[in-house]
């Protein structure tokens, strides 16, 4: 009888550490399905292209051009740039009306050339057309820019 119980004792022992082995594997197995795969890496979007340069003034605006004010005044003008330029110096002659002794600086911004002052400030701001550009000053005076 003694070895009856021996070969329960070993029966036991033996269901037990099956049951742990069971239980460690099944844990194992579903450690792993519980487990996150790696984050895939974050790529970038691709920055937008850059818009395109701005066109150029419709004329070759280097050389001496005369403004002329509406309400009387005129002086010449050299204007200065790159070919196709969008912006470019101005040496005003003597004698210019209102304030455009101080013009120093154009620009060319969507279609209007803008005449500036040495501070960089808007003077004028005129429009090309008939050969010309014609258009205002800040304080509301008709000019002419003409070769």
């Amino acid at each position: 009888m003694s070895e009856l119980i021996g070969l329960r004792l070993k029966g036991a022992r033996a269901a037990k550490v099956a049951a742990a082995v069971l239980a460690l594997t099944a844990f194992a197995a579903l450690a792993g399905c519980a487990s996150k795969p790696p984050p895939e890496p974050l790529v970038a979007a691709a920055p937008p292209p850059p818009p395109p340069p701005p066109p150029p003034p419709p004329v070759d605006l280097a050389g001496r051009w005369r403004l002329a004010a509406a309400g009387g005044g005129a002086c010449f003008m050299t204007f200065g740039n790159a070919p196709g330029a969008v912006q470019g110096t101005i040496a005003p002659e003597g004698g210019c009306p209102g304030n455009f002794f101080t013009s120093r600086k154009w620009t060319f911004e969507h279609s209007v050339l803008v005449i500036r002052d040495h501070k960089g400030q808007p003077l004028a701001q005129v429009s090309f057309s008939d050969g010309r550009f014609a258009g205002q000053t800040t304080a509301g005076g008709e000019i002419s820019l003409s070769r």
